[in-house]
């Protein structure tokens, strides 16, 4: 049976590092090409990261599943959340630890403001643009409730779109109002099961030991990341020494994974 590892921060570009749909597509591609294959189990560890990257690679497991009619059985270690769950949910079955931290159903943007160190620094901000909103959200200029406002339709945007995934995958399994399923919150696996957000506890290995039998062979697709870039962000989308140009870049995405995993207390 084929395991596919969507492990670490999900996104790509600047500030971003981990899973994309570049960086998956040909594991994805082996996972379900691969010969006699009864299911495709997929280890979800992950605190989320780019709506878009999670939907893309949601839907191409989707895909992939109803083009090779197989099942796909989801498996929450440490944390789905946020697009990591929406990962969990290309599974027709989702199963975590009792332990493991599931949901986060919203959408988060953040950022520093420094207009105040600025002044105290005697630095004046000089920005030229052509169109109103093209400084829209400069980190060294004071905030605009129009900016503000701007970004939190979109964001309204994105968590509906979030939503109505949860909604379709899971339907009538949810077992609670849907105000307190998308607020944001997360809960254990325990909870989550309460909750309908999962469908059972227990690890990879006992569960499709339980459900194949005792010779099921588990054979994961793909390379794992090193014990440094699990160190720093919990898995990349890179492999080998980055070279010292990008450090500043590497800096930033071991920054943001570590404020992703933070915030779930992880």
């Amino acid at each position: 049976m084929a395991v596919v590892r969507l492990h670490g921060t999900i996104g790509t570009g600047v500030g971003r590092g981990g899973m994309s749909i570049t960086s998956l597509a040909k594991d994805l591609e082996a996972a379900f090409r691969m010969r006699g294959a009864k299911a495709v189990a997929l280890t979800v560890n992950s605190p989320g990261g780019s709506p878009v990257q999670s939907n893309l690679i949601y839907r191409r497991i989707r895909s992939l599943s109803e083009e090779h009619k197989i099942p796909v059985i989801a498996f929450c270690e440490d944390a789905a959340a946020s697009g990591g769950y929406w990962l969990a949910c290309a599974g027709e079955e989702i199963f975590a630890d009792p332990n493991s931290i599931v949901g986060s159903i919203g959408v988060v943007s953040g950022g520093f403001g420094f207009p105040g160190l600025l002044a105290k620094l005697g630095v004046e901000r000089r920005l030229y643009v052509q169109g109103e909103n093209k400084g829209m959200l400069d980190p060294f200029s004071p905030e605009r409730e129009a900016d503000i406002e701007h970004l939190h339709n979109i964001q309204k945007v994105v968590h509906e779109s979030f939503k109505a995934l949860v909604r379709e995958r899971r339907g009538a399994k949810l077992r609670a109002d849907e105000p307190s399923l998308f607020s944001g919150a997360f809960w254990t696996g325990t909870q989550a099961l309460a909750l309908g957000l999962v469908d059972g506890l227990g690890d990879m290995r006992s569960v499709l030991r339980g459900r194949f039998g005792d010779k099921v062979r588990l054979k994961v697709v793909g390379r794992s990341p090193s014990r440094l870039r699990l160190l720093l962000g919990r898995g990349t989308e890179s492999s080998g020494s980055a070279p010292l140009a990008d450090l500043p870049d590497a800096l930033l995405r071991t920054l943001e994974a570590r404020w992703l995993w933070a915030r779930l207390g992880l």
